[in-house]
């Protein structure tokens, strides 16, 4: 089998193989561009009260707000994935490790200003493969990487091959090349 049959099969299969994976990827993607234009993507960031950060709230007075709050994606420590703060906003954002669920708490009052499901979580899960296993995007998502630059290759020679051919007989037929460089 010469190396350009060997490259149209293989592309053909390796993308059909990931033709799936890449409609996946590029929707997810195109909605995780919009992410910040679409509230029903991801919560706009809200505007916490004015003050400095000497007014600001503590941890644990942060705590003590959400637990008031009795929302079953916060009961306890164990279920907040993370904390954001934008000081600039006077906003703190927590993170549930359940239902991609978000609280937005004022920094300055300590008042609940938003809770809010973060579907740009669940999108980014999808997009990078940890929505289906831990073993997909660690083993899988890097072989797709490497099928897509594959067939970015292989594309580029089944197009450039006929090409090259095609210059090498009207070469040989002009007369100008030395008969070393014929098809076989």
């Amino acid at each position: 089998m010469n190396l350009f049959r060997f490259f149209w099969t293989t592309h053909k299969w390796v993308g059909i193989g990931l033709a799936v994976l890449v409609v996946i990827i590029s929707s997810t993607g195109f909605l995780l561009l919009l992410k910040r234009e679409s509230a029903w993507i991801q919560p706009p960031t809200m505007e916490g009260a004015a003050g400095g950060e000497a007014e600001f709230i503590s941890m644990q007075e942060l705590f003590a707000r959400v637990w008031a709050v009795e929302h079953a994606a916060f009961t306890t420590l164990d279920d907040v994935d993370r904390v954001d703060f934008r000081p600039g906003n006077r906003v703190f954002k927590v993170r549930s490790q359940h239902d991609f669920m978000e609280m937005q708490v004022c920094a300055v009052t300590g008042d609940v200003l938003s809770i809010a499901t973060r579907r740009s979580d669940l999108i980014e899960s999808i997009h990078d493969g940890a929505f289906f296993a831990k073993w997909f995007r660690t083993w899988i998502m890097p072989l797709a990487a490497l099928g897509l630059l594959f067939l970015t290759f292989s594309g580029l020679w089944i197009w450039l091959a006929p090409i090259i051919r095609r210059r090498r007989k009207r070469r040989l037929r002009a007369g100008g090349g030395s008969g070393a460089f014929e098809d076989r």
